[in-house]
């Protein structure tokens, strides 16, 4: 009788290939390279593969620009003209020269920071803000630099805001008459404490002719009559304050005084005009010869 020999028993245990791609799956970061890193880098042939034809290239190019000019032209996007609020005629003027804009235009063409920027260079311009309207309207707000006095520097007249910064040039002072006049190299760097002074000098306003700078170092107060007060470095405002309230009490300044020497507080100083001091040596002389006599 023939024996049946039994089929061996397969041995349960993986394979070495098995066992490591079985560790080699159970990595996250081979898992995340085959789920991710393989799409991506098929993608990538692909795409090299279909850019590397150069009249395919620049159909896809061509294509794309048409599609954006398309949609730069609809009639939404399509601003027509300019309105600028806040500013005066002159600077309505200016603002036209330095942005000339050809409407109608696309607003995807206008370039509103490189506006702002022309714009705010302008003098008389303290701040700008600059936006598409609905209805294709280019909005230009301004906020226009108020004039605060008239310096008379080396080029001429300029009108300046109360900080000192320019706002125009001045033909003549007499188109300005009503904003007061500082003189002097580097007064315009000192405008805010001409501004104090001018403000002091409130209750003899109408006989005020201005600020000059001396020395680029200190004030003086121009009166007419030729008078003048001269104000200390430090301390001009007490300085003049104290000769206003002279003036107020004594009526200092009404009379034949050419100038009030405040540049040393503790001694102030006054200086006549030619005829009152020789009327005043010729008095202390008849004096002196009736003490004598």
């Amino acid at each position: 009788m023939q024996q049946i020999t039994p089929n061996p028993r397969r041995d349960p245990a993986p394979t070495r290939l098995a066992y490591r791609m079985n560790r080699l799956w159970l990595t996250p970061l081979f898992r995340r390279l085959l789920r991710l890193g393989l799409p991506v880098f098929c993608l990538m042939f692909l795409l090299v593969w279909f850019l590397g034809d150069t009249p395919r290239r620049e159909a896809l190019v061509a294509s794309f620009v048409d599609m954006r000019r398309s949609i730069e032209e609809r009639p939404e996007f399509s601003v027509q003209l300019m309105a600028i609020d806040g500013a005066s005629s002159e600077l309505d003027q200016d603002i036209r020269e330095v942005v000339p804009v050809d409407f109608p235009v696309s607003s995807f063409d206008l370039d509103l920071e490189a506006m702002r920027e022309i714009i705010a260079g302008l003098d008389a311009v303290a701040r700008v803000d600059l936006r598409v309207r609905p209805g294709g309207i280019l909005q230009i707000s301004v906020q226009e630099r108020s004039p605060a006095v008239v310096w008379r520097g080396r080029e001429g007249l300029q009108l300046l805001d109360s900080t000192g910064h320019r706002v125009a040039a001045l033909g003549a002072r007499t188109e300005r008459a009503d904003l007061p006049l500082i003189a002097g190299d580097g007064a315009d760097a000192f405008v805010p404490e001409a501004l104090l002074l001018l403000e002091a000098a409130r209750p003899i306003a109408a006989r005020v002719r201005g600020l000059a700078r001396m020395g680029e170092r200190r004030w003086d107060l121009v009166l007419d009559r030729d008078q003048r007060i001269l104000l200390p470095e430090t301390g001009a405002l007490a300085a003049l304050e104290r000769v206003i309230a002279l003036n107020q009490a004594e009526e200092l300044l009404t009379r034949d005084v050419t100038v009030v020497d405040m540049r040393n507080s503790a001694r102030p100083t006054l200086r006549m005009t030619p005829k009152a001091a020789e009327d005043m040596r010729h008095i202390k002389t008849i004096e002196a010869g009736a003490s004598n006599g």
